[in-house]
């Protein structure tokens, strides 16, 4: 039989992604622009030599911030440096907010590492660290991602995922004025991975999962509320666990409301409904959609009020889309790290290949700004 050489149709792409920055080094996870266009960018100590945690893009590469000697760890006085940042967030009023797992290579955390951390961006200088306590953020806890709220309370409000696959999940409030912190949705449901029996996730047309001894397997991140976004008038909070396809959302106001018990927290939860695909990151716009990340097709999506999704971005470069940030720019930033393809997911076999990735999307819309 004569060879073929048809041209066979394949995936086609949506959305143009433009390249903003490579990594050769360690795996990134968080980004945040600022509203004056600064770079920041996060690399949690997983197990690549990680040198400095927290970095701003600048002239091509990458250098510490706001300087090497505080992301030098202090192992004996964790609450004076940085351990390994999973987020960084950029706040309304252009502030940079720095989130410490306090967690080295996914390990049980000492009192001091879990923390948020506020650099002003004028100065270039921490102005203020809030600690996690412990029954706050318990040593197996996994502190994941942040979104702001300046017009609650004093000074305002900020609410944490606690993703943990060892421990507890659930989401933190912060009082950013006294430095109270609170759990809320504590192991709820809502806030915690699927199982393999209900939910299998496929990555680069492979089952996703960890073989655990015995025949037994797990998902491959089986990690509970991760992604988080805060709607355009501040009334509702999106969330959702790695390891799952669904959206959920509670009411802000039940959150900060130390009078209600969680069960009345519980009453505001909404289901949101399965949202395309297994994620990593959320976002939203002020124009009122919810951005979620897609790993298991190499995409972007997004929700618009009516409810309705839609693809932003789907593209063979995204691999293992993590965090989104919408800046004032007028587009949509994401990270794109091959988060599936480490050692821990194939017997031991690193299969990443640099470099890394930053893009960048137009989506002709800004951040969420409640201040």
């Amino acid at each position: 039989m004569a060879a073929l050489s048809l041209q066979l149709p394949t995936e086609t792409g949506v959305g143009e992604l433009e390249p903003v920055a490579f990594f050769d080094g360690p795996m990134p996870t968080g980004v945040t622009v600022s509203h004056t266009g600064r770079i920041f960018v996060s690399f949690p100590k997983w197990g690549d030599e990680v040198t400095f945690t927290v970095g701003e893009v600048r002239d091509g590469g990458t250098v510490a911030y706001p300087n090497q000697a505080f992301n030098q760890t202090d192992m004996k006085d964790q609450a004076s440096t940085l351990v390994s940042v999973q987020s960084v967030v950029v706040d309304p009023a252009d502030r940079l907010w720095i989130l410490d797992t306090g967690s080295i290579e996914m390990q049980p955390t000492e009192l001091g590492g879990p923390k948020l951390v506020c650099v002003d961006l004028a100065s270039d200088q921490v102005v203020q660290t809030i600690l996690l306590p412990r029954d706050v953020a318990p040593a197996t806890s996994y502190v994941n991602d942040v979104r702001f709220d300046l017009r609650r309370g004093s000074a305002g409000m900020a609410f944490i995922t606690d993703s943990s696959q060892q421990g507890p999940n659930g989401l933190i409030v912060v009082d950013l004025d006294s430095g109270e912190t609170w759990r809320r949705l504590h192991e709820h449901p809502s806030t915690k991975p699927e199982t393999v029996r209900s939910f299998l996730p496929l990555v680069e047309g492979q089952p996703f999962v960890q073989s655990q001894g015995g025949g037994a397997v797990e998902i491959g991140p089986a990690m509970g509320s991760d992604g988080i976004a805060i709607s355009a008038d501040g009334e509702r909070l999106f969330y959702c666990p790695l390891g799952s396809r669904r959206l959920y959302s509670v009411a802000i106001e039940a959150l900060v409301d130390r009078s209600q018990d969680d069960s009345a927290v519980v009453a505001t939860i909404v289901d949101e409904g399965d949202r395309g695909g297994a994620s990593d990151g959320l976002e939203s716009d002020a124009d009122g959609f919810i951005y979620s990340t897609n790993y298991e097709h190499n995409a972007i999506l997004r929700r618009g009020p009516d409810g309705l999704w839609q693809t932003v971005a789907h593209d063979p470069r995204l691999l293992w889309p993590d965090t989104l940030s919408v800046a004032t720019d007028g587009y949509l930033y994401v990270t794109a790290n091959q988060l599936h393809r480490q050692p821990r997911y194939h017997q031991g076999q690193d299969l990443r290949q640099k470099p890394y990735a930053l893009f960048r999307i137009h989506i002709g819309s800004g951040p969420v700004l409640l201040r």
